[in-house]
């Protein structure tokens, strides 16, 4: 597996971007910038790395607020999340002034993702799960042959995303874990928006939320 990830902590959220790139083409992706861009901008350069898209799991200003200017600089779409989400990306302003953080501009995917599509991250083929609860139109990516996912705010070492939004609904992000998740092998490891990753058999077993 050549495939290469750095984890760059943005936002006062301290969510996690990902870098992702092939350490042989040198292909990457990059996953929910939500800010920070010069410092993503800056991984880039350093990784020497060809960004082809920037990937969005939802549409929380932690994960999304960067995209514009960072695919403004890269010259890149913006690919997800699902179309559930648009409300989500058009208030991005507005999301950002609820935390004194003023100036974000609503964030317009070039593709909103559905479950059953693909999209390709570091030149692997990822298969679009929708998982909702966190949000309606949060996407999960996931390579079976690789054992590896992308699980934005749904699943976390230990944890479950949040679904005190009044848009939020826990019975849906515990189906979709349940379902769509859990059914991965237990050595299938993932990384996730905020903390540490983990693998599927770690959370099967001591996840409070889930066990």
């Amino acid at each position: 597996m050549t495939m290469k990830i750095e984890i760059l902590p943005v936002t006062p959220f301290q969510q996690n971007c990902a870098l992702i790139w092939d350490d042989e083409t040198k292909n990457a992706a990059i996953i929910d910038p939500g800010g920070d861009v010069p410092k993503i901008l800056a991984a880039v350069k350093k990784a020497g790395v060809n960004v082809t898209a920037i990937l969005l799991t939802h549409g929380h200003l932690d994960h999304a607020a960067g995209a514009p200017e960072l695919a403004a600089a890269l010259k890149v779409e913006i690919l997800g999340p699902g179309v559930e989400d648009k409300f989500l990306l058009d208030a991005l302003p507005q999301q950002g002034a609820m935390f004194g953080l003023n100036g974000l501009t609503a964030v317009t995917p070039d593709q909103f993702l559905a479950e059953g599509e693909t999209v390709t991250i570091a030149d692997q083929i990822f298969e679009v799960l929708h998982c909702p609860g966190h949000t309606p139109g949060h996407m999960v990516f996931i390579n079976r042959a690789q054992k590896f996912g992308i699980l934005g705010d749904v699943l976390f070492r230990n944890s479950i995303g949040r679904t005190d939004f009044p848009y939020g609904n826990h019975e849906q992000l515990i189906n979709a874990i349940q379902q769509k998740l859990m059914p991965l092998p237990d050595d299938f490891a993932f990384i996730c928006g905020h903390g540490n990753g983990s693998t599927i058999g770690a959370e099967r077993r001591s996840n409070p939320f889930i066990a």
